[in-house]
């Protein structure tokens, strides 16, 4: 009798498994990186600049060396390596030495037997500053306004893109002014991590971060080591959304654990996050459109200014995703963009969820919805008429050569049913259970939004992820282990490597190990790219493996639920007997297909590896008297190639959808003179499950030839097209320009 067998795999891509730290996450027994301890260790705290732009005159720490407790008081002097550290350019010192250029720059750290006795100590240093006039606009700081902050003045990059003709005209023409202000990433689990020094002048750090390998870059520069006495291993991380990717407290730490011989831990309180960490770049934009009487665009012409803050970070990139994407998934024959990030006095600003493609939008969907009522136009119309399909060109020259059913998505969300009108309840008004109001002038307005954002690293940079499988029999069963330096922020990469393995090899027991450095890179958990560039590792290393296991047998021969299946569904062997005392390990460092710079005159190029599209669709409530506005809905469509893990994906859509209600409503870092005016959760608000609106999701998978699976990443576009929607609806509901975001409650009532 001949045994066959389902080639259906459990738990592998296209299910959705249970998570392995769900659980424990949700009992509070997740260890983050805050939680780590270490037998006598000592605690660091960082001195910060209170000016944002000031010469440093004379640093006394004495007083602080006399805190009985005190290990250790260090400054710039006590740096052992190069004193600068940063990801596209090393701008940033790691202690300020003789110029701060933020409010918040570290100047000194002292490490204590306990974080009180640390911060009293911290307190004694006395550093004399010169206080200087602060450059804080980005726009005259283009313009060359103001002393330069750094060598070459205070422009970080000018991308410009020209395509077509320059000198056509149109029939109609729209043009606006917008601004969007500076959000913050807001995870709640702060800046943390462990430093433990070994005998021989090393240290192992064990921290919260994106991008494991390029701390390590950044750090043994600044301690003046060779990489192998510098050891990574990624600690529990509590969200990051672009927040870690660059350094905080890791080489602040290792210095203190170094020069103290004791382990050392830095925990942030909130207010110090705030200070700790890049933000997303606050913008003003300058757009014209024009179209034809029928709507169809004939040329779109943009000016944006990104404000960097005091130091790089990555604001090179951010500047060439929002110059690419500024004109949005549109089609359009003349494009004119000119994008500035620059440096200014204000906090450092970098990589946040949707990366410059955020900020683009809000300009070029607000100009849509102006351009529709000039042309008399429904605001779905309008752009179902410009929307880019497959084989349209960017205005960079490129080919969008995978799905882009942009009409689609529009149609999906307009056509969704509209939520009832509810009865009169506190809990659905605007303002909610305060019982600001009874529904006395509150009015209802729809507003319709559709995005686009480039997935994985691009203008040529060199993307590629590293991983290591290996295949064994365990306690008589066969098991996979899984090993590669990705970064597992929340998102629920851990899964995503289990189900790719599952589904390569057949085998139900995966063991993710921990991230570290002891693998090749993993690159930056961002720009949406881990599941494509680390699970095209992962697939690529189960391969070789199953090549090694099933070389004697015939190619097309799969392993399914632990034995080994012919095509028709035929078992011929079990794994086990297979496998017997052999191991089979591969590692595969894995790239995606090219990308190319951008021509520095023209901005042509094929800078990107896939793109990827959201629409969002937002009913809103507004109080015109009170300026209080309720999200009723937010529904959304979006396409992901496929969808390896569908609850995770819905997770995806809504956390991202949640980030762009913050921007659109409440979310915003308000700097005066460069100085912060609310480093708190009390002052800056984020949205709670009370402002989240039930959401409609209708997700498409449409794949990309080119990409493992066919996989589109998920996690930025629906934070793109979530705000514009949710403005373009209070607009509806007031009649109101509303040109920036956050929208206020004196932007609605004049007051």
């Amino acid at each position: 009798m001949t045994t066959t067998v389902s080639t259906r795999t459990v738990d592998g891509v296209g299910t959705s498994p249970q998570r392995p730290d769900g659980v424990v996450k949700v009992r509070g027994e997740f260890a983050y990186s805050s939680d780590l301890w270490h037998e006598d260790m000592v605690w660091g705290v960082t001195l910060r600049s209170p000016h944002p732009y000031a010469r440093i005159t004379g640093i006394d720490i004495t007083d602080a060396l006399k805190v009985p407790g005190v290990y250790a008081v260090l400054t710039h002097e006590d740096v052992p390596g190069v004193n600068r550290y940063g990801l596209e350019h090393t701008d940033q010192p790691v202690l300020a030495a003789e110029v701060v250029r933020y409010q918040g720059e570290p100047v000194a750290l002292v490490a204590a037997d306990h974080p009180e006795t640390a911060r009293r100590a911290m307190k004694r240093i006395v550093v004399s500053y010169e206080e200087l006039s602060p450059v804080t606009d980005s726009e005259a700081a283009v313009a060359g306004e103001g002393p330069s902050l750094h060598s070459g003045g205070n422009v970080v990059r000018h991308v410009k893109i020209r395509r077509g003709a320059q000198d056509v005209a149109a029939d109609v023409v729209v043009s606006g002014v917008y601004e969007v202000g500076m959000q913050d990433q807001a995870f709640l689990g702060p800046e943390s991590g462990l430093a433990v020094p070994d005998t021989e002048g090393g240290v192992d750090l064990y921290v919260a971060t994106q991008w494991l390998h390029v701390d390590q870059q950044q750090i043994v520069a600044a301690l003046g080591l060779p990489v192998e006495k510098v050891r990574l291993t990624l600690g529990g991380v509590g969200g990051a959304f672009g927040g870690r990717e660059d350094l905080s407290m890791q080489v602040h730490a290792c210095l203190l654990a170094l020069h103290t011989g004791k382990p050392v831990k830095m925990v942030y309180n909130r207010e110090e996050s705030f200070y700790g960490h890049v933000h997303r770049h606050p913008a003003k934009m300058y757009y014209e459109h024009g179209a034809t009487r029928d709507g169809r665009l004939v040329y779109v012409r943009t000016r944006l200014y990104l404000d960097g803050g005091a130091y790089a970070s990555s604001t090179g990139a951010v500047v060439a995703n929002a110059a690419t994407l500024g004109v949005g998934p549109y089609k359009v024959d003349s494009a004119s963009v000119d994008c500035w990030g620059t440096y200014t006095n204000n906090p450092p600003c970098g990589a946040m969820r949707g990366f410059g493609a955020v900020q683009a939008a809000f300009g070029y969907e607000s100009q849509m919805d102006k351009l529709a009522a000039a042309c008399g136009l429904d605001p779905v119309e309008i752009r179902v008429r410009n929307a880019m399909s497959e084989g349209d060109l960017m205005p960079t020259g490129q080919v969008v050569d995978s799905a882009a059913p942009v009409a689609e998505l529009l149609g999906l969300v307009r056509d969704k049913p509209m939520p009832p009108e509810r009865p009169f309840d506190l809990r659905h008004m605007p303002g909610g259970v305060s019982n600001t109001t009874h529904g006395e002038g509150v009015v209802r307005g729809v507003g319709y939004a559709v995005g686009i954002k480039n997935v994985c690293f691009s203008e040529g940079f060199d993307d590629y992820s590293t991983a290591r499988v290996r295949l064994q029999l365990v306690g008589g069963e066969p098991a996979a282990t899984v090993h590669t330096a990705a970064c597992e922020v929340g998102q629920g990469l851990v899964t995503i490597m289990q189900q790719i393995v599952r589904t390569e090899l057949g085998v139900e027991q995966v063991t993710v190990l921990p991230m570290d450095t002891s693998i090749g890179n993993g690159g930056s958990t961002s720009a949406s790219r881990q599941s494509y560039v680390t699970g095209g590792a992962v697939q690529a290393a189960c391969v070789a493996v199953r090549a090694r296991l099933l070389s004697r047998f015939d190619a097309k021969v799969r392993v399914v639920g632990g034995k080994l299946v012919a095509a028709d569904g035929q078992v011929l062997a079990d794994l086990v007997d297979v496998l017997a005392d052999d191991v089979y390990d591969e590692t595969v460092e894995w790239r995606h297909r090219p990308t190319s710079g951008l021509d520095p005159e023209t901005g042509q190029g094929t800078a990107h590896v896939q793109y990827a599209f959201a629409a969002h669709r937002a009913v809103v409530d507004v109080d015109v008297e009170l300026g209080l506005v309720k999200v009723v809905a937010l529904d959304c469509a979006q396409d992901v190639g496929k969808a390896l893990n569908p609850q995770a994906v819905l997770g995806q859509i809504q956390g991202g959808s949640a980030q762009g209600l913050g921007l659109a409503v409440m979310e915003e870092i308000q700097t005066s003179g460069g100085k912060i005016r609310n480093p708190s959760f009390t002052d800056y608000l984020i949205p709670t499950v009370l402002d989240m609106p039930p959401m409609s999701i209708d997700v498409l998978e449409r794949p990309d030839p080119h990409a493992p699976y066919g996989l589109r990443g998920v996690g930025e576009p629906p934070t793109i097209s979530s705000t514009p929607a949710i403005v373009a609806a209070i607009r509806a509901a007031t009649g109101l320009a509303l040109t920036r975001v956050p929208v206020r409650p004196e932007h609605l009532t004049g007051t």
